[in-house]
């Protein structure tokens, strides 16, 4: 991991107009230029809106699409992450988060984990992803993982034991329940999930929630770059449009596992093991079909 800038972009996205929301994304991307970052991080589908329901067909794009080409070119001058859907091979289509760097597409993550409960119904409309993997870019080793792929504690010990140093979590994530302090319940719930994660697994965390209502629903913002000791290092406004801007600083990275050498004594082949003695058990409970 090499000292960096970040820029966490707290937006608004148009539902279903990809066009509207690439102009954003475009500006959005030259302010964080102009601020001298090396990194932006966008929101989850980011380029369509959220409740997209039976618009998602039309409004999905092929990671060759011509329509990202101003973000390629973009990409050249800043690295970025952005949300789209998807299409792949079959006509399946994923909620996805593309990394842009140096005018290409360097690596996508497809969210493994579509909520079926509450407002949630996204695996009637796309197709799980099937992979966590970190990656190397210029500005170190990072994992991505969307949304609800965060609220399973096994994502993101995958990404930090892939050798991730820098964990992107792009949202879109509703209020929920009356808060304290925070707009809303599911608002204080994130922020311990962030905040533990990168003092557990001593990395950095960006995570990027959107803001605006779509369908009746509210969605609270309250962007965040928290550090390897679980620090907050800056925090965007509930409810607000915004530009938070971040240093991510290798040395905090080393002191952190130096001090909490939990990555080190990760015991990965006890994990293995114990994880294959519940799935027979499981197996065998099911009559011989796994869950």
């Amino acid at each position: 991991m090499r000292r960096s800038r970040v820029a966490v972009a707290q937006i608004a996205p148009v539902l279903g107009d990809v066009h509207k929301n690439l102009a954003l994304h475009e500006r959005v991307a030259r302010e964080a230029i102009a601020q001298a970052a090396n990194l932006l991080i966008f929101p989850e589908l980011s380029l369509t809106g959220y409740f997209l329901k039976d618009q998602v067909p039309s409004v999905a794009l092929t990671e060759g699409a011509a329509l990202l080409d101003p973000l390629r070119g973009l990409s050249q001058r800043i690295a970025m992450v952005v949300g789209f859907v998807e299409e792949g091979s079959g006509h399946r289509f994923h909620n996805a988060a593309a990394y842009l760097e140096g005018g290409e597409v360097r690596h996508i993550h497809r969210k493994v984990y579509l909520p079926t409960y509450g407002i949630f119904d996204e695996q009637r409309y796309l197709a799980a992803g099937g992979a966590v993997r970190a990656f190397e870019t210029a500005l170190g080793r990072l994992a991505i993982l969307i949304c609800e792929d965060m609220w399973h504690p096994a994502a993101a010990g995958i990404a930090a034991w892939d050798g991730a140093e820098i964990l992107i979590c792009p949202s879109a994530s509703p209020g929920r329940g009356p808060g304290a302090g925070q707009p809303f319940q599911n608002a204080s719930t994130w922020e311990r999930v962030v905040r533990a994660y990168g003092d557990l697994f001593t990395c950095y965390v960006l995570y990027a929630n959107r803001v605006g209502y779509e369908d009746g629903a509210c969605f609270w913002g309250g962007s965040e770059v928290v550090g390897p000791t679980g620090e907050t290092v800056e925090k965007a406004a509930y409810l607000e449009e915004a530009l938070v801007v971040a240093e991510l600083d290798p040395g905090a990275l080393r002191r952190a596992r130096i001090a909490n050498p939990l990555l080190r004594d990760e015991r990965l082949e006890l994990t293995q093991r114990e994880l294959a003695r519940i799935l027979r058990l499981r197996e065998r409970a099911a009559g011989g079909q796994v869950d």
